[in-house]
């Protein structure tokens, strides 16, 4: 199974792609193998129509390359700033409607769920899930920038969670 993990903004929208493989020697043992992963970058300058026309373009290649069967996102209650919150949710709205249009279901995580997840300790900290993001992935050094480590996190939270 292919998952697209999102971690939503409207200047970066982190994605990770992981495959989730089935160890036929065990129903619970599952590899995980990353497929993929980076930013979406959008101008701060630009209308916010042109940054979330950017977002579902940019989007929909991503989906047309790794044809993921489920799309994760990272759903975020708290805000310091207003302002902020509404961008993230117009970006997270573009993000919703792009998956219901390709019809892939779309899954949401609190970021306390990722953190039990991956590393075990709801209050870890953004280092110690990018390390463990590693290391379950298999990967040489922790995937940069930050946006596209908590996107994988998120992939890693519905192929564990979902088993």
């Amino acid at each position: 199974m292919i998952i697209l993990g999102i971690d939503p903004g409207v200047a970066k929208v982190g994605y990770g792609v992981v495959r989730k493989i089935q160890n036929p020697k065990s129903k619970t043992q599952n590899r995980l193998k990353c497929l993929g992963y980076g930013l979406i970058q959008t101008n701060p300058g630009s209308p916010a129509a042109e940054r979330l026309k950017k977002i579902n373009n940019n989007l929909n290649k991503i989906i047309k390359k790794y044809k993921p069967e489920a799309l994760a996102v990272e759903n975020i209650y708290f805000f310091k700033n207003s302002k902020t919150a509404m961008s993230v949710s117009q970006a997270k709205g573009v993000i919703l409607l792009t998956a219901a249009k390709k019809k892939i279901p779309v899954y949401e995580f609190t970021p306390l769920q990722v953190k039990m997840t991956v590393v075990g300790y709801g209050r870890a900290k953004k280092k110690q899930v990018q390390k463990m993001i590693k290391v379950l992935l298999n990967l040489k050094e922790i995937p940069r920038p930050d946006d596209a480590a908590d996107a994988l996190g998120v992939a890693i939270c519905y192929a564990r969670l979902l088993e």
